[in-house]
């Protein structure tokens, strides 16, 4: 088994992770609007989502997209949103 393979599912559960946490925080100290979209997108990331539309659809998002995806949920929360701020004045 190549190991650049059996390491995407341990970053797709990392980053999925990661994009829960934001979003369960936004629940609790921002706003629960921000925390839904945060928790709906997580969902891009959850590897069981993944198979589940593999097996139905035939269609994964593939991995450029998710990488780019990820790289602005990180800038729109540490640069715009108020959850970026409240860690700010941390």
């Amino acid at each position: 088994m190549n190991a650049n393979t059996s390491s995407f599912p341990m970053i797709a559960w990392t980053v999925f992770l990661i994009i829960v946490v934001i979003g369960v925080l936004n629940l609790f100290l921002v706003h629960p609007v921000p925390a839904m979209g945060y928790l709906l997108l997580s969902l891009i990331y959850f590897p069981p989502t993944n198979g589940y539309l593999h097996r139905r659809l035939g269609f994964t998002f593939p991995v450029a997209v998710k990488v780019i995806l990820f790289v602005i949920i990180m800038m729109f929360t540490l640069g715009v949103s108020d959850l970026g701020d409240m860690i700010d004045k941390l």
